[in-house]
């Protein structure tokens, strides 16, 4: 046992029993023997990081399964240890801590932006299951942040980079504050080391200049405090070069600009202290309007109390000072680790526990709900970068939401299946477009309906990882369900025109195709067949085990001759798509094109564009209206009137006269005596258009009316 080497490790570990010290001793000797002979880039043995790593996770009192799994964390990866025999010789829980850890290899990925997305899922989903293998991950990389001056500067700045994208936000999410702050600190002196270097030599300059006002203000605030008899402890501390660097950039501000450069934290003993002080605090200085936050009434979605004021001291410089009890100051420097979650059941948890819990299990969903690794970290980015703003459901409960945020996030933050349903919000009491961004203390009311559904529109505004998963994924079920119905609907006008009904297919024919197009179901093949990823007059052609070659008399793509039209009701949903080229309605002559990924596109027979696109005969598809379409239809007509008063309000009179919706209306002035006027109606039908047109014919000012199709 290498006594010297570990001592420095053994004296963070006296909160553990002597048992277990004994164990991570040997863990110790283990790791020390496997990574035998292998050095670090600066030269130096390999086991010196392990044992910092371990060093670090003993130093937020971590228990000793974690000490020993962040001993071992790398005997997987780079020696012949496996982990079975870690299992034997530590037990169970410590090879699944490490197996956690070890990184991806042996498979192939397309990019290295894939194997890193990869990499990030296998760690949030690992963390998920156990928090302890992100706190050891985190300290894993603090330490390689430590000592990055080893290794290449295209090394240091991606290392750099990905920790600040990735690392520094969850530990930012599970309150490790101190952790967040020295990685932002050592990733922001690698990226941009001379600006790190010019404002960390600013810095240094200021602190002698200020030193005399930052003396007496820490001296008035202490004697205030004991006059007042409150026990309380003062420290002192400098803003980090990172956030006066963020605030430069953000506010547009030089360096001599940014006056605040130095805080103060005052730790007491209970909540009610933390009041008392900040008025005694608030009698001394003033206060900064505007830069008040209470942080313990409201906490911040990973934990964090504190009081928060800016106050504006001697020669008026401003200082910022921090109020929080004893337990609030361990939550912030240590935040999840402090709450030993990884061994709590879900009785035990108090409410700071169950909100991390909460996040961790989200994962889960998020990971379920998203289709490949690139897509989930889009995901998990949003929610690692939450600028909060509280909002509060209509039984008062507080709900934390990232800035930015709309009624739609509001509503999947409540359940999934409100976020599904809802189509209208009341925020403040009163009705609001559901794309509104929330603001702090407002009262939302979501509205839901048994039949809505989500709109597409909707992921173009949500600022939500939940949100955004869940709306993909419905709108993804969604359109499999709708295009599948049409699909089935395709290929039996297909099987039609060769004298078989769908029913009569054998169900070998169909096991021999999904075999033969490697599909994983009937229902696949279908649903690719109504988004036009496949011919129904070719699938048809195989089921019936037709040659390709073979003139199948009748077949005319992918309906023919004496098919059948497909029946058009105008409420097939997302796999049947209106062409906004031509706006058909019921009552005009139709066909439809399939198109690749989007289904069935329905155009007028005298359409410009579907006529260009008639090269391509297989594609094309009889069609018809359903005599009993259920849904309103856009139609555009331009009406030339002679510009008159009032004429606009008569022509707008007359459509809602003739049972019609205006959509949309915009008014063209000619140089002359006449005006246009464009309206976007809603109509049921051919028949419920010429009312429209005639009722307007019947107005004398009007000159001219066309339907604009193109």
């Amino acid at each position: 046992m290498a006594a010297v080497a570990i001592s420095g490790l053994r004296e963070n570990l006296a909160y553990l029993r002597p048992t277990d010290i004994d164990r991570i001793e040997e863990a110790y000797a283990f790791s020390d023997s496997a990574h035998h002979g292998q050095t670090r880039k600066s030269g130096i043995p390999y086991i010196s990081h392990p044992l910092a790593v371990a060093e670090i996770i003993a130093g937020w009192q971590l228990d000793a399964q974690a000490v020993m799994a962040a001993l071992l964390h790398d005997v997987m990866e780079d020696t012949a240890v496996t982990k079975q025999e870690i299992s034997t010789r530590f037990g169970e829980p410590v090879a699944e801590l490490v197996d956690g850890l070890s990184k991806l290899d042996r498979i192939e990925f397309q990019s290295q932006q894939d194997a890193q997305a990869e990499n990030f899922r296998k760690m949030l989903l690992a963390m998920a299951r156990d928090v302890r293998v992100i706190l050891i991950k985190l300290a894993d990389r603090l330490h390689n942040m430590r000592t990055l001056d080893a290794v290449s500067p295209e090394q240091r700045r991606r290392v750099s980079r990905e920790t600040m994208e990735i690392y520094a936000p969850i530990a930012n999410r599970l309150g490790l504050d101190s952790l967040y702050r020295e990685l932002q600190e050592l990733s922001f002196s690698h990226l941009y080391s001379m600006r790190y270097r010019i404002i960390a030599k600013a810095v240094k300059a200021a602190r002698g200049n200020r030193r005399v006002g930052i003396k007496k203000i820490e001296e008035s605030i202490k004697e205030k405090l004991t006059a007042a008899k409150l026990k309380a402890t003062v420290v002192g501390r400098e803003k980090h070069i990172y956030s006066i660097y963020k605030k430069m950039i953000e506010k547009r501000l030089s360096f001599s600009q940014v006056l605040d450069i130095y805080g103060f934290r005052v730790v007491v003993e209970d909540v009610q202290s933390c009041y008392y002080a900040l008025g005694i605090l608030h009698g001394l200085y003033k206060p900064v309007p505007g830069k008040f936050k209470d942080y313990i009434a409201i906490p911040k979605v990973n934990g964090y109390q504190s009081l928060h004021t800016t106050l504006i001291g001697p020669y008026g410089m401003p200082v910022e000072v921090q109020v929080r009890t004893q337990q609030m100051n361990r939550i912030a420097e240590t935040g999840v680790a402090s709450h030993w979650m990884y061994k709590s059941s879900d009785a035990e948890l108090n409410e700071v526990q169950q909100r991390t819990h909460r996040w961790l299990q989200s994962l889960l969903d998020i990971q379920h709900h998203s289709g490949d690794a690139a897509e989930f970290l889009e995901h998990i980015k949003v929610d690692l970068f939450p600028d909060e703003v509280y909002v509060f459901t209509p039984k008062g409960k507080i709900l934390s939401m990232p800035r930015g945020a709309t009624a739609v996030d509001f509503a999947y933050a409540v359940h999934t299946d409100i976020g599904n349903r809802c189509m209208a919000a009341r925020i403040n009491y009163e009705l609001a477009p559901l794309r509104t961004e929330l603001k702090n203390g407002d009262r939302i009311e979501v509205i839901t309906a048994p039949h809505a559904h989500p709109n597409p529109a909707w992921l173009s505004y949500v600022k939500t990882a939940k949100a955004r998963s869940q709306i993909r994924h419905t709108l993804k079920l969604m359109q499999t369900g709708e295009a599948t119905q049409l699909g089935e609907r395709l290929l039996g006008q297909a099987l039609r025109s060769l004298s078989t009904k769908l029913v009569d297919v054998p169900k070998e024919r169909w096991e021999k195709l999904i075999r033969d197009t490697s599909a994983h179901s009937r229902g696949e093949i279908l649903a690719d067949i109504g988004l036009g990823k496949r011919l129904a007059a070719i699938v048809a052609r195989k089921l019936l085990q037709i040659s390709e070659q073979h003139p199948a008399e009748g077949v005319n793509g992918a309906g023919g001759k004496g098919a059948g039209a497909i029946v058009v009701r105008g409420s097939e949903g997302m796999a049947v798509q209106f062409a906004k080229c031509c706006n058909p309605i019921p009552g005009d002559p139709i066909i439809g094109f399939i198109k690749k990924g989007q289904g069935l596109i329905i155009h007028t027979h005298d359409c410009p564009s579907a006529g260009r696109a008639r090269g391509d005969p297989e594609k094309w598809v009889d069609v018809e209206w359903d005599p009993d379409t259920d849904r309103m239809f856009d139609v555009n007509l331009r009406v030339a009137v002679l510009d008159q008063r009032g004429v606009l309000a008569k022509v707008a009179a007359a459509i809602a006269e003739a049972g019609c919706n205006i959509a949309n209306v915009s008014v063209d002035e000619d140089r002359g005596m006449y005006a246009t006027n464009h309206f976007t109606l809603q109509v049921a039908n051919r028949q419920h258009l010429a009312r429209v047109l005639r009722t307007l014919r019947r107005i004398q000012e009007v000159v001219r009316i066309t339907r604009v199709k193109d």
